[in-house]
């Protein structure tokens, strides 16, 4: 039997944008594109967020959905010395409150929010492009490191909506430490 840890957390903001803002546009700057900050998103498994950018992408299939922590925004902002962040310009589709995320690379972990359960698996670290520096400010793009969220792939279909939301995870996590850079070392899921 897994041991199973529950975590009171808050889905701040769910991203879905049709086209990549940032990616492969070095030359012409960030594109203006439509980018909704939604009340709910629904998942397809296997496929991410229906009507999303990485959407049943094949290069995408693992790592279609990614997750931020609002604590490490904040932090950034606060060692950078700057106003807050708008959590939407890390193009992380879903921001959290209250969740540490690196300890959740791979495994797989459980959100539910309003009655409706979705299963993702973290697979890798979201790492900070250096859009982070001309987006947020300068010095971004260094102190996201290691705290730019995961990138997950959704194993359930289902719906996640914002606001109280319960991460389920097979691993202890440390909600206080969700703002702290860490070496984003995979878990060691039984």
């Amino acid at each position: 039997m897994t041991a199973s840890y529950r975590y009171d957390v808050e889905i701040v903001h769910l991203l879905v944008s049709p086209a990549h803002a940032y990616f492969g546009r070095a030359r012409e700057g960030a594109a203006d594109v439509p980018t909704t900050d939604a009340e709910r998103v629904q998942l397809v498994a296997g496929k991410g967020i229906v009507g999303d950018r990485f959407f049943g992408k094949a290069a995408h299939m693992d790592a279609a959905v990614t997750l931020i922590a609002v604590e490490a925004l904040e932090a950034m902002a606060a060692e950078l010395g700057t106003g807050p962040f708008d959590p939407l310009l890390t193009r992380r589709n879903v921001v959290v409150r209250g969740a540490q995320l690196a300890p959740l690379i791979g495994g797989d972990f459980t959100l539910e929010s309003r009655g409706d359960l979705v299963r993702l698996r973290a697979g890798r670290p979201a790492h900070p492009c250096a859009w982070m520096d001309q987006m947020l400010a300068p010095g971004a793009h260094a102190a996201m490191r290691g705290r730019g969220g995961v990138r997950c792939q959704p194993l359930s279909d289902g719906l996640l909506h914002r606001g109280p939301a319960v991460l389920i995870s097979p691993v202890p996590l440390e909600p206080e430490q969700a703002g702290t850079p860490t070496l984003l070392r995979p878990s060691r899921v039984p």
